[in-house]
């Protein structure tokens, strides 16, 4: 009588990022059976009480697949990048914070020095008049106390550790991860190793219901309470700024579905090196105006250019980071 299939052994981590990844993992609902019918979960820290050096004990290579959601922020994170490559078959960066950085990359716009002044010695609810800053490693009563080095940069996971593979996303959609789940386990045929997987090779805008036109008359950009959407016009050709052209689609469209502008979770198609510099290239080519005050009229109405193009992607970009 043949044996049943061996189980998947499967891990989650949670690095720098909101939790929302952990969650997508869950709202896959009842297909939360069909995963767990081919793999069982090793390690998940926010689901099991599983303990860091019980991974490490783990033989190198004994985990099928790790989902390592959220980017590299500090210490812990880095160490915890280390040991799961070295004990992961498959490694998927998983969601945006992962692959490019995400919402916690927008940090990277200041240094580590002008983060701690700024919460530990300027919050308007501080009460820290000796401007005491955590240290990595302090004394006190019970012995040594050590907390993760908090870094001045937010890395992307693909540069601390070799990937496997990218989901996108904020969060990624729990649909692509049962796809992609189900694949692996039937065996069919991966991309390349690097290669963005659960998504397109298209760009939102191909998906999108929305009807556009050639129009190139933009004057200004208002944010979305700003102005009143249509509901059907191209939300760029209202003025309402979205990163629709220059996104990878995937998800649905479910932002711009839900009548928001898509804000670029999903990150740029193969070949993009700069989503940031994509998005501006899309947004020149709508502007009206042929002379430099008008273009720079209708480019000073985008509040925050910077966290606006690179809310996803600004470690994984060629920017990478503030000059110091």
């Amino acid at each position: 009588m043949a044996q049943d299939k061996p189980k998947l052994k499967l891990a989650v981590y949670w690095g720098a990022a909101c939790g929302g990844c952990c969650v997508s993992v869950l709202d896959v609902h009842e297909k939360l059976l069909d995963i767990l019918a081919h793999a069982d979960l090793v390690f998940w820290p926010i689901a099991l009480d599983i303990k860091y050096k019980d991974v490490e004990e783990m033989p190198d290579g004994s985990i099928d697949i790790t989902l390592f959601n959220g980017a590299v922020r500090n210490s812990e994170n880095e160490h915890m990048a280390h040991v799961l490559r070295q004990k992961s078959k498959i490694l998927i960066a998983y969601g945006s914070c992962a692959y490019l950085g995400g919402i916690p990359g927008l940090a990277n716009f200041s240094t580590r020095e002008e983060l701690l002044r700024r919460v530990y010695e300027e919050s308007e609810s501080l009460d820290n008049p000796q401007k005491i800053h955590p240290q990595p490693s302090t004394e006190v009563s019970e012995g040594h106390l050590h907390i993760p080095s908090f870094y001045n940069d937010v890395l992307t996971l693909g540069q601390v550790v070799d990937v496997d593979y990218y989901i996108p996303g904020c969060p990624p959609q729990s649909e692509r991860l049962v796809e992609v789940f189900m694949d692996i386990v039937s065996g069919k045929d991966l991309p390349p190793k690097g290669s963005v997987i659960g998504a397109s090779i298209r760009v939102q805008c191909d998906e999108c219901k929305r009807k556009k036109s050639d129009k190139k008359g933009i004057t200004r950009f208002y944010r979305p309470w700003e102005v009143t959407d249509d509901g059907e016009t191209c939300l760029n050709e209202q003025g309402i700024l979205c990163m629709g052209p220059a996104t990878r689609a995937g998800c649905g469209v479910r932002c711009v579905e839900g009548n928001a502008p898509c804000r670029g979770c999903y990150g740029p198609l193969d070949g993009i090196g700069d989503a940031g510099a994509r998005i501006l290239s899309a947004i020149a080519s709508m502007l009206d105006g042929k002379e430099p005050e008008e273009i720079s009229r209708a480019t000073d109405s985008i509040v925050d250019p910077a966290g606006t193009f690179y809310r996803f992607s600004l470690p994984g970009s060629k920017l990478r980071r503030k000059v110091s």
